[in-house]
Formats: C-alpha cells, structure tokens, sequence
C-alpha cells in the first residue's frame, strides 16, 4: 500500500515508519522540520519538505499526481507539548487545529481513510492549556468532516510515549527523554511539583503496533486510547534512574493523574501493549 505519514521525521513517525518499510509499504513523508530530524530519515521512505498549515489544494493534488494514490493518511504532524504553547498559542493552534483541517479536507476529498494522532490531554479539560484545546479542535476538524464529507477516520489518543528516537533536548523534549539528556551531560533530574504527579507512559512499539493494526483490522469512526493501563508516579520514573533530582516550582496547565482505560483497544483491534517504563529504564541505564 501507499502510505502518507505526515510529521514524519518527528519521534512517532520516524518509528511508524520504520515499520511500515519492513511490512513492505511504500511510504511519503510529510514534515517542516520544527521539531522533526532529518537524521530520522529512513532508507526506502520519500521524505518531502512541506508544512501542512501552507499546503493548497494544488500541493495536494501534485502529492497525488507525483506519486499515485494514497490508500492512508497517519496524520502525527503537531505541535506538541504544554508548556510552550503557553508561550506560542498561536503556533499551537495552526498547526493542530488548521493544519489538522487541512488534512482532513485533503483526505475527505479524495476518500483516504485518516487516523489522526489525538492526546490524552483531552481528558484534563479542553480549557486547561493551549496545547490541549488546539488538538481537540483538531479533532473536531475530523469528527466535521465525517459529518459532512463522509471522512473515514481514526483517532488515536497517546499516552506519554517514550522510546527510541524521542526528543532529548529543547521545549519539546519528552520528560523521559529530557532527562536521559541530563543524566549524559551529568545533571540532576529535575521534578516540578512534589513528585506525586502520576503518568501513563506508554512504549512507542506498542504505540506503532496499535497504530498498524487500525489498518490491518478495518475498524472505523473510533477514538482509541493508547496508553499502557498502568501508571507511576514522576518520582517513581525519577527514581528508578537512580540519579540526583531537583524540584522546582509546579507548572501551569497540567494535570495531577493521567491512566489509560484501553479496553476499547483491546476489544476492537486486539491490541495488547507490553512494554513497561520501568523496565526500560533500567535496561537502558545497564547498557
């Protein structure tokens, strides 16, 4: 099959695919490089440099003409991350919401089934950051068009994903990756709060297999939360790199418990995630 991945030099991306090549795939990639590596690229992918809040329907229509139909659009290009959309809520929104509508459109017009890359988020209110009501608009951009268009789509909502080939460094850096970096340049980790936060951090593996079974099981017009159904506190995740930490002054905008309920995963796609942060942790710290 034809697959356009949109974000993908970015984290999610990189590793989407790098398994669709290995199921035999041919794969478009579509990134501005914000936040995206050009070091991610993958041998076999056609990588373009494009940012889908400018694309017109001429680029699209060229997309299709160069390089034939699309049979699916994973939609990962975003803005992510809280904090700076504090910062740039306008940046946030073009991307995740404009951008999110121009795909949407694209897809509706050319009947491309889309699975979109939502953000749990969504369950600490939409009001509570910038970030979070961008990608919830992004996803009422999708719901829109299936009312309207009769758009075929999937969103799939993540859970604090961590893994090979996530940000290290800068605003948008994982939290797990960010103090990975610390920990290589011999500083501290630093924990904003008491610790006591809980997250569900959930393996990227397991985030691409779900991702690769929407496609392979035909199962449409669902939200999907992907996340691993267990939660640690960042004191636990900071104490299992067995490293010295800091606190600093708790951060606006974010809340106290995330913890997925996958069941609807599990039942309509058959999906099972394994992969424990914690034993991540240690197998990456005794390499």
């Amino acid at each position: 099959m034809n697959i356009l991945v949109t974000g993908g030099a970015g984290f999610v991306g990189t590793n989407l695919i790098r398994r669709l090549l290995s199921d035999n795939h041919s794969v478009i990639s579509i990134d501005n490089y914000f936040t995206g590596l050009k070091s991610n690229h993958i041998e076999g992918a056609i990588y373009l440099e494009m940012d889908i809040v400018n694309m017109k329907d001429t680029d699209f229509e060229k997309l299709l003409s160069d390089y034939g139909n699309i049979d699916y659009v994973f939609h990962l290009a975003a803005v992510a991350r809280i904090q700076p959309s504090f910062k740039n809520p306008i940046h946030s929104f073009e991307a995740n919401s404009l951008g999110t509508f121009n795909v949407a459109i694209f897809c509706s017009k050319n009947n491309i089934p889309l699975i979109y890359a939502g953000s749990s988020s969504h369950h600490g209110g939409r009001f509570r950051n910038p970030y979070t009501f961008s990608k919830d608009v992004g996803e009422e951009c999708i719901i829109l068009c299936s009312e309207i268009y009769n758009l075929k789509f999937n969103i799939a909502r993540f859970y604090n994903v961590y893994g090979p080939n996530h940000l290290k460094e800068g605003d948008y850096s994982t939290l797990i990756g960010k103090w990975e970096n610390r920990i290589e340049n011999n500083l501290p980790l630093i924990i904003y709060g008491d610790g006591k936060k809980r997250r569900d951090f959930t393996h990227i593996d397991d985030i691409v297999d779900a991702l690769i079974l929407m496609i392979s099981c035909d199962v449409w017009g669902i939200t999907f939360e992907l996340g691993r159904g267990k939660n640690y506190s960042v004191k636990e995740i900071a104490d299992a790199f067995n490293q010295p930490i800091e606190y600093e002054p708790n951060r606006e905008g974010e809340v106290d418990v995330t913890l997925c309920d996958n069941d609807i995963a599990k039942k309509l796609l058959g999906w099972n995630p394994k992969k424990d942060v914690i034993e991540y942790i240690k197998f990456t710290q005794n390499k």
